[in-house]
């Protein structure tokens, strides 16, 4: 009896999980004697997955509790299916939602799991994480002396997170350097997404998330900057992508729309082709028009790499740095009542001119490497295409390789100190360049207009 309630509910749950999904809820359940063999496939699966359920509960050496187990194997099941898939319980969804808005509590580190080990995608400015010097791509292989081999994502996050005031031991393993522990003290990390600052006769934006007030804030930004230089007087504007790690969909909508009169932003397609979605520019840009370089680097990801291709393909900025990440998947997160929510992979987005950055980024317009004291040891630049189970591009044949880093011996871009505004351009050699470049081009504008 008891085996039989098991798997009644192993059953239920299988099934409930998927309801947020229009291809699986609109499916109904079939009854035993007209089901079809992938169903009888399938109730099969499910009685063995009720089986190890069942014999785990029961034998393991210590006593597990059945949440437990369920949220485990839930989070097993997406997490299998790619590296952005996963499933967040209650605490984790309210967690999210929190962050979404632009304020939690923590270090301020973005954060992926690679290989067993908690790898840092970004630092976040003006945060512990940030001020401590820890780069994209350290890897965290200790938090206060526990190995974090064998943890979750979230477990590991959960650790780093904690009381405002206390503080957390990282030990930090680098590449071309020897491992290393740093303390830091947990705070509330309030995200000014849109920073700025006047270069001159130039306006500098830098984006260092996309939540919710992401566009006001660079809106904010772009009427402050006209109004301290000069309607007349202000040459363009930098937009600063670097170690953005992205966010909301809308919101890098929203940013790239502020660049462009009209033509589409970006597509999403699902497995269903009756799902894809169009976004599309309406009238009115921001600036008028003025010239726009934007800079990216192997920290740009996601939402930030939408607004550099389609401002890239509507040939409407110069896209400075060096190649992005390459996350050209679309994300959807799907309440569970009652049980939090499931981060799910819905969709792959497309610029304007139809490319898919999966796996491959954004090729900058200009390529300009950030100078860095040394370089010992060439390190592999990561990216998407690096993560296990990584989504294909379903834009590249399958026997055409990937564009590759080329063997140069560079470090991959950590731009941690040059990222932020409060340096001297001097030390920021891709900013100094990206400011060269826009003068450039304002002043052969000005001399094409007194030509004509």
């Amino acid at each position: 009896m008891m085996r039989k309630t098991l798997l009644a509910a192993c059953a239920v749950l299988a099934l409930s999980v998927g309801t947020g999904v229009a291809y699986f809820s609109s499916t109904p359940v079939a009854h035993a004697e007209t089901a079809t063999k992938d169903e009888e496939n399938t109730y099969g699966l499910l009685d063995l997955f009720g089986s190890v359920f069942e014999r785990v509960r029961r034998d393991y050496v210590e006593e597990v509790t059945d949440k437990q187990l369920i949220e485990a194997a839930i989070n097993g099941m997406l997490t299998s299916l790619d590296p952005h898939s996963n499933y967040l319980n209650a605490d984790s969804y309210k967690d999210m939602q929190v962050q979404t808005r632009g304020e939690f509590g923590g270090l301020g580190i973005e954060v992926s799991m690679e290989n067993g080990f908690v790898k840092v995608v970004s630092p976040i400015d003006d945060t512990p994480a940030f001020r401590a010097g820890l780069k994209p791509g350290d890897y965290i292989t200790h938090l206060d002396g526990k190995s974090v081999q064998g943890m979750t994502l979230q477990d590991a996050v959960d650790m780093m997170r904690g009381k405002v005031g206390t503080s957390i031991k990282l030990s930090v393993s680098r590449k071309s350097a020897e491992p290393f522990d740093v303390s830091l003290v947990r705070d509330t990390i309030k995200i000014k997404s849109a920073r700025s600052q006047r270069e001159g006769d130039i306006g500098y934006i830098r984006i260092t998330s996309f939540s919710e007030k992401t566009y006001d804030g660079m809106k904010d930004a772009i009427d402050k900057l006209t109004k301290e230089i000069g309607k007349d007087k202000v040459k363009g504007f930098v937009l600063d992508l670097r170690n953005n790690p992205g966010g909301l969909l809308d919101q890098a909508i929203a940013v790239s729309d502020a660049f462009l009169e009209s033509g589409e932003i970006v597509s999403t397609r699902s497995r269903h082709a009756e799902d894809t979605q169009r976004f599309n520019a309406h009238s009115g840009d921001l600036t008028n028009g003025l010239p726009l370089v934007v800079l990216i680097n192997d920290g740009s990801a996601s939402a930030s790499e939408i607004v550099a291709g389609a401002l890239q393909d509507h040939k409407r900025a110069i896209i400075v740095g060096t190649k992005s990440f390459g996350k050209g998947s679309v994300q959807t997160i799907i309440p569970l009542p009652s049980h939090g929510a499931m981060r799910l992979t819905t969709a792959r987005y497309y610029t304007p001119s139809g490319r898919s950055i999966q796996a491959v980024g954004i090729e900058p317009d200009i390529e300009v490497k950030q100078l860095s004291v040394s370089e010992i040891n060439p390190a592999h630049r990561r990216a998407e295409a690096d993560y296990r189970n990584a989504l294909t591009n379903d834009t590249v044949k399958k026997d055409d390789k990937a564009p590759q880093d080329q063997a140069d011996g560079n470090e991959p871009e950590n731009g941690v100190e040059a990222a932020n505004p409060e340096e001297s351009k001097l030390k920021d050699y891709q900013l100094a360049r990206a400011l060269d470049i826009l003068r450039g081009v304002a002043l052969y504008r000005e001399r094409d207009t007194m030509a004509r």
